[in-house]
């Protein structure tokens, strides 16, 4: 059985900075097979990367194989199948006025592939400002996070994963294969009115089952997600795998489960719910939290209300293999008992030791002691306070007033 080259992509983006960390990150180096930076922890989109040309890779991967086949083009230098670039300007008259105003021209990363540049414009104006995907603007970098996030290449491309056994590669293609034919589809953008008409000739017959004349009856044009009424003359989303009978406002075309704005209109259609790819994924398969893939293997490891990979089960610090180990769990992270201890251990407020994670302590605010009688002990009279009652001033722990005085008066 062939099998393609594993690559993971070090390269691109290598020494990128990163826009969370800022100057504590020394550039984006990318785990070999975390896909995040060694250097910061902090995910690819974090970092100062342009991705449009990975980005039209990723989509046309996605499509290839397709009915949705329009959508992408043969790149001529290596035979990847791409995106056709998204990024277009359009430009619109100025409404009229008393003054002479020139037409106004706006660079979006992405716009609805309709003819009509109006409904395209209604469409993008109908998002949530923060999530318009005008060039430049936070909406921009919204989009890019959700391309990454919601479409993760390592989730249809099996040269993309870490190690995977030739059987592992088979279920994937399956996998793949299974999604392109019954639940991968992109929206279609257009007027409910339009829609009628365009089902009223496929049925043979007039508009009087769709609401009599276009627009007359728009009340009937509810939203599939909020059960809301259409706004005469407004956009609406539809979805084929959906069925027509079904449509959406622009901004309620969304995931049910993370609940954003469906990526390029790119959705996936299960039992009556529109998924974006990652969610899709999970409904499918299990997936990795120590590398982020879907797991096609039969043994796997569940731990901490996650599922992890056999070899993936590790420390998030080191690496090291936590199979039969003692680690501790940070911000959702298994941690190795000598990396918790160097990296993440408070310090005993008394003999400035590091308290081990299995061992009892006290603490009090920001302080904390190991509860033994040598630590946690009277600043004044070094009388143990395991089990008394102490009071704490000015990072001091003392028995009683009388030691209190004996140390700050």
């Amino acid at each position: 059985m062939y099998l393609p080259q594993m690559s993971l992509g070090h390269e691109f983006g290598a020494g990128a900075a990163c826009l969370k960390c800022k100057d504590k990150c020394e550039g984006f180096e990318l785990h070999f097979w975390r896909k995040i930076c060694r250097n910061c922890k902090c995910g690819l989109t974090e970092h100062d990367v342009h991705m449009n040309t990975e980005e039209n890779k990723k989509v046309g991967k996605l499509f290839e194989d397709t009915k949705f086949t329009g959508l992408i083009a043969k790149l001529k230098t290596d035979g990847i199948p791409g995106h056709q670039g998204s990024m277009v300007t359009i430009t619109l008259p100025s409404p009229a006025t008393a003054y002479r105003l020139s037409p106004t021209s706006v660079t979006y990363e992405w716009a609805p592939p309709v003819p009509n540049k109006y409904l395209a414009v209604r469409y993008i104006q109908l998002l949530p400002p923060e999530k318009r995907p005008v060039a430049g603007t936070e909406g921009a970098v919204y989009r890019r996070q959700q391309m990454a996030c919601q479409l993760p290449e390592h989730d249809q491309d099996p040269s993309k994963c870490h190690e995977l056994s030739p059987a592992e590669v088979k279920k994937m293609q399956q996998y793949v294969r299974k999604y392109k034919q019954e639940a991968l589809g992109v929206g279609d953008v257009l007027l409910p009115a339009e829609m009628a008409h365009v089902q009223a000739g496929r049925q043979g017959g007039d508009m009087a089952g769709a609401g009599g004349k276009p627009g007359s009856e728009l009340k009937n044009f509810s939203c599939h997600h909020c059960k809301q009424p259409m706004q005469q003359g407004e956009p609406a989303v539809y979805a084929e795998r959906a069925g027509y009978d079904k449509l959406w406002h622009p901004a309620c075309f969304v995931c049910c489960t993370c609940h954003e704005l469906l990526v390029d209109m790119i959705y996936f259609w299960k039992k009556g719910n529109m998924y974006c790819g990652r969610h899709y994924g999970d409904s499918e398969k299990p997936r990795c939290a120590g590398c982020d893939e879907l797991i096609f293997s039969n043994e796997y490891t569940q731990a901490e209300g996650q599922n992890w990979h056999l070899k993936h089960f590790c420390c998030f610090d080191c690496d090291c293999i936590l199979a039969g180990e003692t680690y501790v769990m940070e911000n959702d992270k298994p941690i190795c008992r000598p990396c918790y201890m160097k990296n993440y251990a408070v310090k005993c407020s008394s003999c400035q030791n590091a308290v081990d994670p299995e061992a009892q302590r006290v603490s009090y605010d920001a302080l904390h002691w190991h509860a033994e009688p040598r630590c946690f002990k009277c600043s004044g009279c070094s009388k143990s306070l395991i089990g008394q009652r102490f009071m704490v001033v000015q990072s001091f722990v003392f028995c009683s007033v009388e030691c209190k005085k004996k140390i700050l008066n």
